[in-house]
């Protein structure tokens, strides 16, 4: 059976679901820059509005597994667009901090149930031996939206509520995919569960293009006997090493967000600016370069997993960024500007800008206190030059551009420093990009049996984006603590762990189905063999016989 046309054509619509999600988790980088001077948000107000988001998706991965294995894949992906048409549409007139808030929660509990359910959808009516190939296509559709965002961020960099442009545009793509996955059929495995085997039949026909199905259906559904039996309590349970296969996709999504990755994506421009790339429109800029380095690095590990493995990439993946992170690190221990005295001075000038009256009124001595009242000693070297500097400030702010505080930071960081450092974290992004990034995913898509395969994902999921949540909560909070470097070290320590985990429990599973996926995996103690444990075994696999008996799947 081979990947025909329409198979192809199906798991592109259904990816446009990654599309999007890359898109709302890149424009916040752009979006926050100018939310910030609109709204007059406070550095603690930036990470809500970041992590707003984080908490709609941390809700929909608790409840949404349930609608993805009682209603379909399918009908949660056409539910999760809508919902994201939802959420851009109570944004676009958005003036107040609250109803923001809300929009991005609505959009968060689209993104995540997609998320799930997209992967779940695509795995299932793939081919084996095209499965990677396909599944690891959603993945390179979020970095094509990442780089959208990030294009589009600097697009609007300069316009007038250019931020609202940028949430709308979300709009009408999301409203294609849901019209578009109505006219889809559902997942094969799924009807499967639902005891409808003559639709099933029909569907993978369609997709295989082919007379008779007959083989693969039986294949399922000698599967799919049992499974659909499962409970979510089984996950915890030793029965057919479900407990294992749970705790190996936790601690896997659980490096994911450890290794610091997210908030490469939310606080991109943020980052730039702390190194030296002063304006929006240079921070802009430069962190479209990120969105390309994404894309170009999730291409070649979209189309060569197939051949290489999912392990493979893991591990070099993995490896790479442990070397940047370092790199990046020790970078800017010689860089004394860090992100959240940027965040600061945004904010400062934000109250200025918004504050009522003629700024022109305020005499230097105003402004001096005003300096010394919010940040807090933050901008010693401002207080340092006394009225010049904050004559020279306010002299900047009535010229309307963003730039206080902007003089002293350039002059503190060399350009080699700032351009090293730029590298050094297009390295770390290109690294997560052929590793963690589309390869966790392929992972989790695999491993959990067909009947509680959503549920499963979804909880593995819940952990992803709780983590993601803790991290981009607190990331301008610690940075401020112990300073980027120290931040990035700490990254380095988890993409060694990881990259530990990897070689030792993450099995390879190219060219098996999931069907003898799970057969190897009911039968395997997995505790006690868990090197490459598939790919040694892959001879024992038989690709159409039945179901492994009850002793054996205790044995």
């Amino acid at each position: 059976s081979g990947c025909g046309t329409f198979t192809f054509l199906s798991s592109a619509i259904a990816a446009i679901s990654g599309l999007l999600m890359g898109y709302e988790l890149g424009v916040i980088s752009g979006a926050l820059l100018q939310m910030s001077s609109i709204l007059a948000l406070s550095c603690k107000e930036q990470e809500i509005v970041v992590s707003s988001l984080l908490f709609g998706a941390l809700f929909a991965s608790l409840t949404g597994g349930f609608l993805i294995d009682q209603f379909g894949r399918r009908f949660a992906i056409i539910i999760a667009s809508s919902l994201l048409v939802l959420g851009s549409l109570i944004l676009l007139p958005c003036e107040s901090y609250g109803i923001l808030i809300v929009g991005r929660i609505a959009i968060g509990i689209s993104i995540s149930l997609s998320s799930i359910a997209t992967c779940v959808y695509i795995a299932e009516i793939a081919p084996q031996h095209r499965r990677g190939l396909l599944v690891s296509l959603n993945e390179l559709m979020i970095v094509i939206g990442i780089l959208f965002a990030y294009i589009l961020n600097y697009a609007f960099a300069t316009v007038s509520h250019g931020w609202k442009y940028m949430f709308g545009l979300a709009i009408p793509l999301g409203a294609l995919q849901a019209i578009a996955m109505y006219f889809l059929p559902p997942s094969p495995r799924f009807l499967v569960m639902k005891n409808n085997d003559e639709a099933a039949r029909k569907v993978l026909e369609r997709l295989r293009e082919t007379s008779d199905a007959t083989k693969e259906l039986t294949s399922i559904k000698s599967s799919l006997k049992d499974e659909h039996q499962y409970s979510f309590l089984d996950l915890f349970h030793s029965k057919n090493n479900m407990r294992a296969r749970m705790l190996v996709g936790l601690t896997l999504v659980f490096f994911v967000q450890a290794t610091g990755q997210p908030n490469i994506l939310f606080y991109a421009s943020t980052v730039l600016k702390s190194v030296g790339f002063q304006s929006n429109e240079a921070a802009s800029l430069a962190s479209t370069g990120v969105g390309v380095v994404k894309v170009v690095s999730t291409v070649p590990a979209t189309i060569f997993v197939d051949q290489v493995g999912s392990k493979t990439f893991l591990c070099i993946g993995s490896s790479v960024m442990a070397v940047s992170l370092v790199t990046m690190g020790l970078v800017n221990l010689n860089i004394h500007v860090n992100i959240t005295s940027v965040c600061k001075s945004q904010s400062l000038e934000d109250s200025l800008l918004h504050r009522p009256g003629n700024l022109s009124s305020l005499t230097n001595d105003s402004l001096k206190d005003l300096f010394v009242s919010q940040e807090r000693g933050s901008f010693n070297m401002q207080r340092k030059h006394g009225i010049a500097g904050t004559e020279q400030n306010r002299t900047t702010l009535v010229g309307g551009k963003s730039t206080t505080g902007s003089h002293m930071e350039s002059e503190e960081v060399p350009v080699v420093l700032k351009w090293l450092s730029l590298a050094s974290l297009l390295a770390y992004v290109a690294a997560f990009s052929i590793g963690l990034g589309p390869m966790s995913w392929l992972v989790l898509s695999e491993i959990f049996p067909g009947g509680i395969r959503g549920r499963a994902m979804a909880l593995t999921s819940s952990m992803n984006w709780g983590i993601n949540l803790l991290i981009s909560l607190t990331f301008l909070t610690v940075t401020d603590l112990i300073g980027l470097s120290w931040v990035c070290f700490i990254y380095t320590i988890m993409s060694l762990a990881s990259l530990a985990f990897v070689i030792v429990f993450i099995p390879e599973t190219k060219g098996c189905s999931l069907e003898q996926i799970s057969m190897e995996l009911a039968k395997q103690k997995y505790v006690k063999t868990p090197l490459c444990w598939v790919s040694q075994r892959r001879e024992k696999l038989v690709p159409l016989g039945p179901a492994p008996s009850e002793k054996e799947q205790f044995y």
